[in-house]
């Protein structure tokens, strides 16, 4: 680690410190990494009134673009924190100056090859949009059509890296220190916010996700996706289509109106994840433009999820299960979509779930929170222990950004009305024997394969039982402490025999020979400081190994909320 990083931890450090989470900080061993001296920081007023959720906020405000990312990322992953957090998080924006003129230029002849003179015939010198990655400028191209620019900011990728070193350094501190490694991997988060970063990063896979939504959605008119230009697009620029429209604003709608694009949004949404397998993962209205007609418009494709058929499955029999108050259900489907990080009291979990569904069963839209509902479930999953995928997190994001335009549009929308039809198509190309894609075929393949296989493990069950070789592995909790315990015990019986030895020894030692400091046997003296040496690590395993608790992050997030 270089000292530029280490300066780095020594300023998240302290701005960590100000917003009153010093504590983590220090017993991850933070200042003992930066050479032990601790510096002293007041904690903030703010954070002295504010909850939890927001210090946490203001706190990856203030360390800049990589950790305003890093938030942004987490705020689509209601699985690894409280709802809390999440919706906090989800508020996070970018604000940095725009870059000069000039600067833009030089990105786009970096990225394109040609002076910008050369590619467009216009680039408005004024900013649509300044974000911490990228700033985006209305343009118009040599062919006389209106598009928008999307520029990198130069130097971007190269701080964002500095900042994944220093974040991967913190979080195997943090490991050392979190109790809930199982669903609250620091190492892992910051993995995943790599791979997540640099997909954004890289504007040809904004490029690939804008070309499959228009594949999509070609034959929906009321929803209009923009066209890449591929020649004037890299991995640093896109080029897209100018779209004219405007913010959805119910208050200046009449009912007739509002009830149309409700059920525009409500069309496209379900058509995007019961057709498509392909969603936008973030559709808040910012990105969400009225046309003429009332047309709606996409933009932003940089975060987008995906659903496999089976996925796709799973979500229609939820969304069955939830309307149905079906607790059993509920909790079987979550159980199996997630990865328990240890055996979950599936009893209790259930027992949860029909506690949360009796607050939760409406019919129309006015009725429900889905925002409080799916927060609930997700917090209840990170209760049991239990990882949610991260494509069910995001869809999760995803309804809530979607529920709360159509409950500004009209309230009254009755969501299982339009939703039925959508369950009932996918359910009966399930078990339609035509269609090769079909669950009833995979059904019928696998239990074909199923009882070609099954003789031939039996003969060989039966053969090992036979020939004595069958064998049994039991692995259990208690188990593995037991054989962490005699181990220790071995380890400080065999330390303790050294310290013996290396005492009995110095009393031989300490006979006159040489070599001789003065009147006192050198050898006598190192075999007594090497027993001494041993006698303290053994006690000190003895006393303290162990005990040292982690820290409970579930806690310390609750503990101010």
């Amino acid at each position: 680690m270089n000292l530029q990083d280490l300066n780095r931890i020594r300023q998240i450090a302290l701005i960590a410190a100000r917003h009153g989470f010093g504590e983590v900080t220090e017993r991850a061993g933070v200042w003992r990494l930066l050479g032990g001296r601790k510096e002293k920081v007041e904690v903030s007023d703010e954070a002295r009134r504010e909850s939890t959720a927001r210090r946490f906020r203001l706190f990856l405000a203030e360390l800049g673009p990589t950790f305003i990312k890093l938030g942004q990322v987490l705020s689509t992953r209601a699985d690894l924190l409280p709802g809390e957090f999440v919706e906090e998080l989800a508020t996070l924006q970018d604000n940095v100056e725009a870059i000069p003129l000039e600067q833009v230029h030089a990105q786009i002849r970096d990225a394109l090859g040609k002076d910008v003179q050369e590619l467009f015939a216009q680039v408005d010198p004024e900013p649509l949009a300044a974000a911490s990655i990228a700033q985006v400028h209305r343009a118009v191209t040599l062919e006389g059509e209106e598009v928008v620019i999307k520029v990198q900011r130069p130097g971007i990728a190269q701080r964002i890296d500095a900042d994944l070193g220093v974040l991967r350094s913190l979080a195997r501190l943090l490991e050392a220190v979190v109790e809930e490694t199982g669903i609250y991997s620091p190492s892992g988060i910051v993995d995943e916010f790599d791979r997540a970063i640099h997909e954004e990063l890289d504007f040809i896979n904004e490029a690939t996700n804008i070309r499959a939504f228009l594949e999509n959605h070609k034959d929906r008119p009321y929803l209009k996706i923009p066209r890449v230009h591929a020649a004037l697009s890299s991995r640093t620029v896109l080029t897209m289509e100018f779209i004219r429209g405007e913010k959805i604003n119910p208050a200046a709608l009449p009912e007739a109106d509002r009830k149309q694009i409700a059920q525009h949004i409500l069309e496209a949404s379900f058509r995007q994840l019961f057709d498509d397998g392909l969603f936008h993962g973030d559709p808040h209205p910012g990105n969400v433009l009225l046309m003429e007609g009332n047309r709606l418009a996409l933009l932003d494709f940089g975060v987008v999820g995906r659903l496999t058929r089976p996925m796709q499955e799973t979500l229609v029999m939820l969304c069955l299960a939830v309307a149905l108050k079906d607790s059993d259900s509920v909790a079987r489907i979550l159980y199996r979509v997630g990865v328990p990080d240890a055996r979950a009291n599936l009893m209790g979990f259930r027992n949860d779930i029909d506690s949360i569904l009796g607050q939760h069963l409406p019919t129309t839209l006015g009725q429900v929170d889905a925002r409080t509902l799916l927060r609930d479930l997700l917090d209840l999953a990170v209760k049991y222990r239990i990882r949610i995928p991260k494509e069910y997190a995001l869809l999760s994001r995803a309804s809530v950004s979607t529920e709360g335009m159509l409950r500004g549009l009209y309230p009254e929308l009755n969501i299982i009305e339009v939703a039925l039809p959508y369950a009932k198509e996918l359910m009966a190309g399930r078990y339609d024997p035509t269609q090769l894609q079909g669950g009833l075929m995979r059904t019928l393949l696998r239990f074909q394969s199923m009882a070609q296989d099954l003789p031939t493990q039996l003969s060989q069950i039966l053969l090992d039982l036979e020939t004595g070789k069958f064998s049994v592995t039991v692995r259990a909790e208690q188990f593995d402490k037991l054989n962490e315990n005699l181990r220790s015990v071995a380890v400080i019986a065999f330390l303790g025999l050294c310290a013996c030895g290396f005492i009995v020894g110095a009393f031989i030692a300490f006979a006159p020979r040489p070599p001789m400091y003065g009147n006192t046997p050198v050898l006598g003296i190192v075999g007594i400081a090497l027993a001494a040496a041993l006698f303290g690590a053994v006690l000190t395993w003895y006393l303290f190994g162990g005990r040292f608790g982690k820290v409970s992050v579930t806690r310390f997030l609750k503990k101010r909320r």
